[in-house]
């Protein structure tokens, strides 16, 4: 089994622990900083090139200067979950869908739920950008990173759109 590396970034909206095993990204998720005892990024000096990269990345994402990301992820899910985080990572910046609408793109326009569970299943999050995904009649509905936080990153880039 492979070393694990983890980094935590400061973001504006919280602390997000970073975790990679060997050339890639498996975790990208908030904690909170009660739970954290190292200062952030303090394994980053000494782990693999993919962790320095998403560090630098997220840091380009929060200030507005990167609208996508390009880095080596090894997610762990089911071959179903994985279908749809790819589909995830194909909404664009500043955009949104629905979790209908994902399910439709998979060939199950009922399959909703099941999208929604994969969604909140997402191990990498901002990275595969689940943020995105809001309810069928426009509201914001569930982000494991609470949804004050989906709403910022979703004005975040819709503020920092390149249309």
């Amino acid at each position: 089994m492979p070393q694990t590396f983890t980094a935590v970034y400061e973001s504006p909206i919280g602390s997000i622990e970073i975790k990679a095993e060997g050339k890639d990204i498996v975790e990208v998720n908030f904690v909170e900083k009660s739970g954290l005892m190292r200062p952030p990024g303090a394994s980053a000096a000494g782990g693999p090139e993919a962790l320095r990269a998403c560090l630098s990345q997220l840091e380009q994402y929060f200030r507005g200067k990167r609208t996508s990301f390009s880095l080596p992820l090894k997610l762990e899910g089911t071959a179903f979950q994985k279908k749809v985080w790819a589909a995830l990572l194909r909404v664009p910046f500043g955009k949104t869908t629905t979790y209908g609408a994902i399910a439709a793109a998979l060939g199950n326009k009922r399959a909703g739920r099941a999208v929604g569970g994969a969604n909140h299943r997402n191990p990498a999050s901002i990275i595969v950008p689940c943020h995105r995904v809001i309810g069928s009649d426009g509201r914001l509905t569930g982000y494991g990173g609470g949804l004050w936080r989906k709403e910022w990153l979703l004005d975040h880039e819709k503020k920092h759109a390149r249309d």
